[in-house]
């Protein structure tokens, strides 16, 4: 990921807007601040990010049992909620261009890299960070996304080729409509499409506006990839190499491609360390884990690096003061303000 913090567009407000989920209580059950959507720029930790999804899930449920959130969202999406990446892609001459625009800057709005491959078929594959589930509706929703955003540039029922995620929807009928095709199962995220649905012309196409925008995308990339501290370096080095069980520093500094002692130094002149700051991931992705109910705590302790369940549960009573047991209660009976703190 070249951040930590992802901008979240404020014309995600009308989007939620459309689809009846009111945005103060969404804030509320993801642990955000009410004021999130008058900062400028709006912009969230993966955990946060992740959260928010999770509760938008659980207020769409709330809301409506019966219906796919997913695909009311896809029913939703429009040119009027400008996103400037979004709208980068719909200047595109076609699918194929605009999935290579979004691949190389969907790192500003959201925690994940996108693989294109155009050998013959077009296949846009989703790349999470290690470590950390996304939310279903999280995926599903990218995933409707580019079916959209086909449909919306060449005003044709485009519909893909093959869907493909790790867990299905148990009623899959109002997603397979809209999709128009079966969903299959499988390790992870992708959409493809036919080269021909992928080559056909995007009645959106505008040169000159892609020219207007693509230098400013250009510069919010570069300055997302230079902005992020040492220790975020470290954090975000962490997340891929806790679930391997390396917790130490070598295995850091060799994916940071530097040495321990230049690692240390550099920490230090941030005003920490590097067990400071894995003893802040660490705690971070507890949280997150024990909030989401479903691993058990000594899944937990082997995603943190732990050789033990007794490690964890005195390292975890150090940081908080609590059990892992209690976090996870409180989580179950309060999910609305029960908030995990940012990695960052």
């Amino acid at each position: 990921m070249a951040g930590e913090r992802f901008d979240l567009e404020p014309s995600i407000t009308a989007l939620l807007r459309d689809v009846g989920i009111p945005t103060a209580r969404l804030l509320r059950r993801a642990g955000l601040p009410a004021d999130l959507f008058v900062r400028r720029p709006v912009e969230l930790s993966v955990p946060e990010y992740y959260r928010f999804w999770d509760a938008l899930d659980a207020e769409g449920q709330a809301a409506d049992s019966d219906r796919d959130l997913a695909v009311t969202i896809g029913n939703a999406i429009s040119v009027e909620l400008f996103s400037p990446p979004i709208f980068a892609a719909l200047c595109s001459p076609d699918l194929s261009t605009a999935a290579r625009r979004l691949a190389a800057y969907k790192p500003l709005i959201g925690p994940v890299k996108l693989d294109i491959a155009t050998a013959e078929d077009v296949t846009i594959t989703y790349h999470w960070p290690t470590g950390l589930t996304p939310p279903a509706l999280l995926g599903t929703t990218e995933l409707v996304f580019w079916v959209a955003l086909a449909r919306i540039a060449t005003r044709e029922h485009v519909r893909p080729a093959r869907v493909t995620m790790p867990s299905p929807p148990a009623n899959r009928m109002p997603l397979e409509n809209y999709l128009g095709r079966r969903v299959r199962k499988g390790a992870g995220y992708s959409v493809v499409f036919t080269a021909a649905d992928a080559a056909r012309p995007f009645l959106t196409q505008n040169d000159q506006m892609w020219r207007v925008f693509a230098p400013d995308l250009r510069r919010r990339l570069a300055d997302l990839q230079a902005s992020a501290t040492v220790a975020e370096r470290v954090r975000a080095a962490l997340v891929e190499t806790l679930p391997a069980g390396d917790p130490s520093i070598t295995a850091v500094t060799n994916q940071l491609g530097t040495t321990a002692r230049t690692l240390q130094r550099q920490l230090s002149q941030e005003g920490t360390s590097f067990q400071a700051v894995l003893a802040g991931t660490r705690e971070n992705l507890a949280r997150h884990y024990l909030a989401g109910g479903n691993l058990r705590t000594s899944e937990i302790a082997f995603l943190l690096g732990y050789n033990d369940t007794n490690s964890f549960y005195r390292a975890f009573k150090t940081w908080t003061g609590a059990t892992p047991e209690a976090i996870r209660a409180t989580a179950r009976a309060a999910p609305v303000t029960v908030a995990t703190r940012s990695l960052v």
